[in-house]
């Protein structure tokens, strides 16, 4: 996340239960304008190159993505 253009903060932790109290997660914060800067532009090549996620061939993926998902799904509570 960059706030103000100066502020970044990265890292794993989620807001959730598991993550406040069970793993062993963090954030780095960098309080620097040049730093943020260069934030920036990484997000902003990674967005160039990124594909925009239409709603209707999401939902035309094929049946063995959709199967993978689901079996993944029934591990949600440990991953």
């Amino acid at each position: 996340m960059i706030v103000d253009d100066v502020w970044v903060t990265g890292g794993s932790i989620n807001f959730d239960d598991r993550s406040f109290r069970l793993n062993d997660e963090c954030n780095l914060n960098v309080l620097d304008k040049d730093f943020a800067a260069a934030q920036i532009r990484v997000f902003e090549a990674d967005k160039a190159r990124s594909k925009r996620l239409i709603p209707d061939e999401f939902r035309k993926r094929p049946w063995y993505l959709r199967a993978v998902e689901n079996f993944s799904g029934l591990f949600r509570s440990v991953l």
